[in-house]
């Protein structure tokens, strides 16, 4: 890692270090919302797509280029790991992910296998030649967390209610720990493999984990997620960790062993701050719905989004979910320059 890129403002953020200003990145911050995404993506389909590494590395750069933002996101999907190790499964448009066989017996955890560096060498390559490119911007490595992977395997796509995902959880849990240690071997790989050909920071996507109360969470997703935080901590790297709806599991997320912990945009930061504790980095947490109103909205919620976030022992500004399809770019152009500016030291 170059100095430039070891002294940028994202890096000094997540390792709680005075930044020159407050370092901004957009979860989604390269998709539907570009009309240069739209023309490159066309017709591909979206696993095709995060396999193929001209269209990432496009993809990824997209955002970068036009918003200036300090940090690139790697363009891949949480569920590209699995498919890579041979689940039968796809990313249906306007479903998500759904798995041919829902997995909920000991046969079909028997199917996930480890992740090798050849089963995702689109993925190497791609990274390679993104760090070439950027430079002194930090790339994000990302993977989903077993949590979120284990239920989108047990339903066999997304749910509402996590029914059997639960049942699993609550009924078998001796088939529940099997499917989570497959999955927390698969999840530190894939990341391993990011940081390994050049990912300067890691996050760790746990979609779905706020249907977990406390206690669950604590006892049945834990464990996995501190050890896939400990199986990584050699690397060097910051490690993120952003779950939705987790205001009740904030401590948590943070005693997992993560040094940034994102934030939805349901907890303010400075609340935040309190509930997470000492020795964390925040990140967040603009509502993403904020950006569809009038600019002046926008800058009145991020600068209360900036003062709230200086609570925090490092703050780096995102919003508290992904970009909306819908969102016009120039707003969230707009938004990179007025957190420059707006926190500028």
């Amino acid at each position: 890692m170059t100095p430039e890129l070891v002294d940028s403002p994202f890096l000094r953020a997540c390792r709680r270090q005075p930044v020159p200003h407050t370092p901004v990145w957009f979860m989604r911050q390269a998709g539907r919302s570009l009309p240069e995404y739209r023309a490159v993506r066309g017709a591909v389909p979206m696993l095709t797509a995060c396999a193929t590494p001209d269209l990432i590395v496009e993809i990824t750069m997209q955002p970068v280029r036009r918003y200036g933002v300090d940090a690139a996101i790697f363009f891949s999907d949480i569920v590209v790991p699995l498919r890579a190790i041979g689940i039968d499964l796809d990313i249906v448009p306007g479903v998500g992910p759904v798995v041919a066989e829902p997995i909920r017996d000991a046969e079909g955890i028997g199917r996930l296998r480890p992740i090798e560096p050849d089963d995702v060498s689109y993925v190497t390559e791609a990274v390679r030649a993104l760090t070439a490119e950027l430079g002194a911007t930090p790339l994000i490595g990302f993977a989903g967390a077993p949590f979120t992977l284990a239920s989108y395997l047990i339903e066999g796509g997304p749910s509402k209610n996590h029914d059997h995902t639960k049942a699993m959880m609550y009924g078998r849990p001796d088939l529940w720990h099997a499917l989570m240690e497959r999955l927390t071997g698969i999840t530190v790989g894939f990341l391993r493999v990011q940081a390994d050909a050049g990912a300067s920071a890691v996050q760790l996507f746990d979609s779905w984990v706020g249907a977990v109360a406390p206690d669950d969470y604590r006892e049945f997703v834990m464990p996995y997620t501190t050890r896939i935080f400990e199986n990584l901590a050699d690397l060097g790297v910051p490690r993120i960790h952003f779950g939705v709806g987790t205001g009740e599991l904030l401590g948590l997320l943070g005693e997992a062993g993560a040094d940034v912990v994102g934030v939805d945009w349901r907890v303010p930061l400075d609340e935040a701050a309190r509930r997470v504790g000492p020795g964390r980095a925040l990140q967040g947490n603009l509502d993403p719905a904020t950006l569809l109103a009038p600019w002046e909205v926008v800058e009145h919620r991020a600068a209360d989004v900036l003062r709230r976030g200086a609570k925090a022992e490092g703050h780096v500004f995102n919003l508290g979910h992904g970009v909306l399809p819908s969102t016009d770019p120039g707003q969230l152009a707009r938004l990179t320059d007025f957190v420059h500016e707006t926190s500028a030291r």
